[in-house]
């Protein structure tokens, strides 16, 4: 099979069988293009005239043209999955990809905010308007519960009840779980859900034809807050006040966990509330609380910063 023909359909698969989100399919289809643009130069246009050698070498290439060993990490996994669709769906004998080991990805510290920085969300710092009041409920649904901010974005009013404070979060992969909440987050939302029935009943009276969303968060003109507005909410408040290296909605998911591992909470329940589907995942939190608690030492007490 030519090469071109193998990454048309490579990328009908990922699309229509396995259903992939636009972004992974994209850099899979854009990784294999490449590839066969690097393969075009030595004259190979037959998949099965791919050897080990072109894969080492391309793969050599990445890191001699400056990309990061993440990077090429994520480029090898997706020549991976291009090369295990031809073997297992279009017959291709030969695994390419068996000797190949991608460069160790350094380990990087995720990125958290301090807890006074956390804490400013909670000064009146927030207008009584409708839209600053989503902003604010925004920043600290996301400090309380470590969601993903596509998981905030697609809540539903029926993943809140109120009642046994609890939300239902539908995580990767489909996969659900329940975060519980404390009071003063529950009546929060509970002040929330009436501005916003006022929000949608002033929406309706002028815009009758207007269908309302069932979406937990929207904006004053009743339409659902996007991913994108999140990020920019975070961006907004937290850059002023942090010293993060970076302020995205994830930052808040790694706050969540640090600090709350720093005050005691149980690995295995924070892999849970996160959703995390191995214990690896969550374990970078450790170091990140061991870091955590020697910046607190170091600047609470007394004889820590005397010579």
């Amino acid at each position: 099979m030519k090469v071109s023909e193998a990454i048309q359909h490579f990328a009908e698969y990922v699309t229509s069988e396995r259903r992939l989100a636009a972004g992974t399919i994209k850099y899979y289809v854009g990784v294999a293009d490449s590839f066969a643009q690097y393969l075009e130069r030595l004259d190979i246009t037959e998949m099965d005239d791919i050897t080990v050698r072109e894969v080492r070498e391309w793969q050599l290439l990445q890191s001699e043209q400056g990309k990061q060993p993440g990077t090429v990490v994520k480029q090898m996994a997706a020549l991976r999955a291009w090369f295990k669709y031809m073997r297992l769906h279009q017959g291709m004998h030969h695994d390419v990809m068996a000797k190949i080991n991608p460069p160790k990805r350094p380990q990087r510290l995720p990125v958290y905010f301090r807890e006074q920085e956390a804490e400013k969300i909670y000064n009146d710092t927030f207008s009584d308007t409708f839209d600053s009041q989503t902003e604010r409920l925004v920043l600290r649904m996301l400090y309380e519960t470590g969601m993903r901010r596509s998981e905030l974005a697609s809540l539903t009013l029926g993943s809140i009840d109120l009642g046994a404070r609890t939300i239902k979060v539908r995580g990767k992969r489909n996969k659900e779980r329940i975060i519980p909440i404390e009071s003063e987050l529950a009546n929060n939302i509970s002040r929330y859900l009436s501005l916003r029935e006022e929000t949608l009943m002033q929406q309706k009276a002028q815009h009758p034809e207007k269908e309302m969303t069932d979406r937990l968060l929207i904006n004053s003109k009743g339409r659902p807050i996007s991913d994108n507005k999140i990020y920019r909410i975070v961006e907004q408040y937290m850059r002023p006040w942090s010293t993060a290296d970076r302020t995205s909605p994830h930052v808040f998911r790694h706050t969540f966990a640090t600090h709350m591992l720093s005050e005691g909470a149980n690995i295995d329940a924070i892999k849970e509330l996160l959703g995390h589907s191995s214990l690896s995942s969550t374990e970078i939190y450790t170091h990140v609380s061991r870091e955590y608690l020697k910046e607190t030492y170091k600047h609470a007490h007394p004889r820590a910063h005397k010579k």
